[in-house]
């Protein structure tokens, strides 16, 4: 007597699963699972490039001064920090523009800064900190 082999009802249904399993991942968007959507990604960008240095914490100053409602806040103005005089005296306000093009490329904007050593972040990057930064100090 020989032994009888076990076989699926329906190997179709397997196979039909499987291909649609395979459908929907293919079909996901791979950023999906690269980057944290809204104040998420602005969230973790701040965390990767600012906050070892930067504190969004009124009152929090540390290596760099802290960055709560920045935008607007005229450069160099904290009274409890020690800001370099090129700072102190850049004579602007931050604005979204500005900070942009500070945190790609310091030295473009205010040369003699302080905030060494520091190579900058892409544009994009530095869109999502400061979409974190005025979303975290209520300032949309």
């Amino acid at each position: 007597m020989r032994p009888r082999r076990h076989t699926s009802p329906r190997p179709w249904l397997h196979a039909l699963a499987g291909t649609g399993a395979l459908a929907l991942l293919v079909s996901a968007p791979c950023s999906l699972a690269q980057q944290p959507a809204g104040d998420d990604a602005g969230q973790q960008a701040f965390n990767n490039s600012c906050r070892t240095c930067h504190s969004m914490k009124e009152g929090d100053n540390r290596l760099g001064p802290n960055l709560n409602k920045i935008v607007g806040r005229k450069a160099g103005s904290l009274t409890d920090y020690n800001y370099s005089s090129s700072m102190k005296d850049a004579g602007f306000a931050w604005d979204q523009d500005k900070l942009t093009r500070f945190m790609v490329k310091p030295d473009e904007v205010v040369s003699g800064h302080k905030m060494q050593p520091y190579g900058g972040i892409s544009a994009e990057e530095a869109t999502r900190v400061i979409a974190y930064l005025q979303s975290a100090a209520g300032q949309r």
